[in-house]
């Protein structure tokens, strides 16, 4: 049965002489070819590169598809196109040509409630320097980043973070003011 499932797009690096808005389109377009079904996309959004001073600005966006295989093998899939697109792993929030973060799946909560938790108070400083080893659903970040959520309140509204207990439109209200006002609709 088809899961409910939340992506994060992003991309501040052109991709050959692929323009950001251009690269988030195909990667788009390339996501129907492998089988998402109910693709829904939110507009696309001019953010600050996160962290401050970490490269040029974000073009980001949000989706929101059925998906019917595993967590795994999604993830595996996003990380196929963010290649194809020429996405390198090298610098944990560095420059990126093409960014597809599975922020959710249904209301699963991956490895489990205790590690998630986990990564979710997990001091800033911290952060920046640690990475999961495997994948944490929901996205353990989501509660803290208005260039996610304010595109996500477009496509899923109602989705309800499991652990929260909040809706993304929550989530996003409760965010400060100046965070909400660096995403910019193009």
């Amino acid at each position: 049965m088809a899961e409910r499932c939340l992506i994060a797009l992003g991309a501040n690096v052109p991709s050959g002489m692929e323009a950001l808005e251009r690269t988030l389109r195909a990667a788009l377009d390339r996501l129907k070819t492998l089988g998402f079904q109910g693709l829904e996309v939110s507009r696309f959004y001019r953010t600050p590169c996160f962290p401050a001073g970490a490269g040029p600005d974000y073009l980001n966006a949000a989706a929101c598809v059925n998906w019917a295989g595993t967590p795994g093998e999604l993830l595996r899939m996003l990380h196929e196109v963010e290649a194809e697109f020429g996405r390198e792993r090298v610098q944990r929030w560095g420059r990126r040509t093409l960014d597809l973060d599975l922020i959710a799946m249904g209301g699963r909560v991956l490895p489990n409630a205790e590690t998630q938790d986990a990564w979710r108070a997990l001091p800033m400083e911290e952060q920046v320097e640690k990475a999961p080893a495997h994948l944490i659903l929901p996205h353990p970040r989501v509660q803290d980043r208005a260039f996610v959520l304010v595109p996500l309140a477009e496509v899923a509204p109602d989705w309800v973070h499991p652990r929260l207990g909040r809706s993304v439109i929550e989530m996003r209200d409760a965010l400060p003011e100046d965070a909400l006002n660096e995403v910019v609709a193009l």
